[in-house]
C-alpha cells in the first residue's frame, strides 16, 4: 500500500546552519507519529515545511497520489503557540478556518459547531478567544486544525503548554481522531509518546538519528537488567559480598546487568530467599524512553 507521505532527504538549510539535514521517513494512513528531540533539533522546521509555511531547501515531500488541488485541504496544522483574534467568539473564529480550508460555505457553521463540540467547547463556543484559558485556546487550536477532516494532521507540542488535567484530555482527544486521520506530532513530552504513537522520529541536529515502533527501537537498546531495592545499607552491603554477580549500586538500589551476568529472575529470588534479605522490591526492567532519548537524541 501506498503510504500517505513520502519524505525524501528533507534538507533545509539558513546560510551555512543545517536546520534539518536529508531527512527520510514515511507515514501509513491512521497511524500516530511522534517526533522527538531537544529544542533546537529540527521538530518544528519539519512541521512547518510538511504544512507548506517553509520552503525547503531540497529532497521532497509526496503525498499519497500526488496533490492537484490546495494542500490545506488535506492538512490540518496546530503550532505550538496558536494565535486568535481576540474580538473574535470562537464560533467566528473556527468558520473562518473553515472557508480557508475549503469546506463548503453552508456547511461551515454546521461543521464549526460540531467540532467546537468534539473539543470541550460547545459551551463557549459565542465567548470571545480573547477571554479564554490556555488550555481553551490549545482546544481551539485543535479545533481549526481539524475542522475540514484532514488526512494528516501536523501537531507541533500539542500539549506542552497545558496543565495535567488539560494534557489528559486532549491526549484522549488525539486517541479519538487517531481512527479518523493521520497524525505527526512533536513532543519532548517522553510520557505522551509511549502512550500514543506507532512510529517514533528521534532527531538531533538536524538529523534522523533513530526510528522505528516503540517496540523495535526498545529492542535495539533494552539493557534489561534486575533491580533489587534493600530495606537498608547493611543488607545492601551483606548482598554484594555474597553475590556471584557484578552489581551497580546507588543507595539502596542494585542492578544486575543481565546482558553481561547473564543472571535469571528465578536465580537471583532464590539467592536472596536463602540469605534471607529484607528486600522492598525486586525488578525486572528495560530501558525506558528517556533512558533512549538520552542516548540518541542528546550528545
Amino acid at each position: 500500500m501506498t503510504p500517505l507521505l513520502q519524505v525524501d532527504n528533507l534538507t533545509k538549510k539558513y546560510g551555512s546552519i543545517h536546520a534539518l539535514d536529508t531527512v527520510s521517513f514515511e507515514l501509513e494512513e491512521h497511524t500516530a507519529t511522534a517526533l522527538i528531540g531537544p529544542n533546537g533539533a529540527g521538530k518544528t522546521t519539519a512541521l512547518s515545511m510538511l504544512s507548506g509555511l517553509v520552503s525547503p531547501t531540497g529532497g521532497s515531500i509526496q503525498f499519497q497520489g500526488g496533490v492537484k488541488q490546495d494542500i490545506r485541504s488535506i492538512i490540518g496544522f496546530l503550532p505550538q503557540y496558536p494565535k486568535f483574534f481576540p474580538w473574535l467568539s470562537a464560533l467566528e473564529f473556527t468558520e473562518m478556518a473553515a472557508r480557508l480550508s475549503g469546506v463548503e460555505t453552508r456547511q461551515t457553521t454546521i461543521e464549526a459547531k460540531k467540532t467546537l463540540e468534539f473539543v470541550g467547547l460547545g459551551e463557549v463556543m459565542n465567548k470571545k478567544t480573547g477571554t479564554f484559558s490556555g488550555g481553551m485556546k490549545q482546544r481551539l487550536g485543535l479545533a481549526q486544525a481539524i475542522i475540514h477532516k484532514p488526512k494528516l494532521l501536523l501537531l507541533d507540542e500539542p500539549v506542552s503548554a497545558l496543565d495535567p488535567v488539560g494534557r489528559r484530555q486532549v491526549m484522549e482527544l488525539l486517541k479519538e481522531l487517531q481512527r479518523k486521520t493521520t497524525i505527526l506530532y512533536s513532543t519532548h513530552i517522553l510520557n505522551d509518546a509511549e502512550e500514543m504513537t506507532d512510529q517514533l522520529l528521534f532527531l538531533r541536529q538536524g538529523k534522523l538519528v533513530e526510528h522505528g515502533s516503540l517496540d523495535e527501537v526498545r529492542a535495539r537498546y533494552a539493557e534489561p537488567r534486575i533491580v533489587i531495592e534493600f530495606e537498608g545499607i547493611q543488607e545492601l552491603q551483606r548482598f554484594t559480598e555474597v553475590t556471584k554477580w557484578q552489581v551497580t549500586s546507588k543507595g539502596l538500589i542494585v542492578s544486575i546487568d543481565v546482558r553481561l551476568e547473564k543472571a535469571e529472575m528465578s536465580s537471583v529470588l532464590s539467592v536472596l530467599t536463602a540469605g534471607k534479605f529484607l528486600v522492598r522490591r525486586v525488578e525486572w526492567q528495560t530501558a525506558s524512553l528517556e533512558d533512549i532519548f538520552m542516548k540518541v537524541a542528546v550528545i
